[in-house]
């Protein structure tokens, strides 16, 4: 999932900023590295990697790990579970653009 647009002045307010380390995300989400490699291997996630080649995630990435970690736990498999994801933000986003054109309908 791409980072989204709007960019916060202050790195720590930066949804985006990569700034836990592979193990870290994994406490945080309380699950394993391998959990997270097998995220970026399905392509739901992309981390960005440090100078030395170390994996590097943002809080947004987190949140969409987490929503991985739950279907996932729920029985779903990791690989259906990524493909659930991508829709559930595409639809998102296609309903986002269809109540903005909505919005300038009415307007015009």
């Amino acid at each position: 999932m791409p980072p989204r647009s709007t960019r916060p002045v202050d790195k720590f307010d930066d949804d985006d900023y990569p700034a836990y380390t592979m193990g870290r995300a994994a406490e945080m989400l309380g699950t394993t590295p391998a959990f997270l490699r097998a995220l970026g291997e399905h392509r739901l996630i992309t981390p960005l990697r440090s100078e030395g080649g170390h994996r590097r995630y943002s809080r947004y990435q987190l949140r969409i790990a987490a929503r991985a970690r739950e279907l996932v736990d729920a029985g779903t498999q990791i690989e259906a579970a990524c493909r659930i994801i991508i829709l559930e933000d595409q639809l998102e986003e296609a309903q986002r653009i269809n109540e903005e054109l909505r919005t300038r309908g009415a307007t015009s």
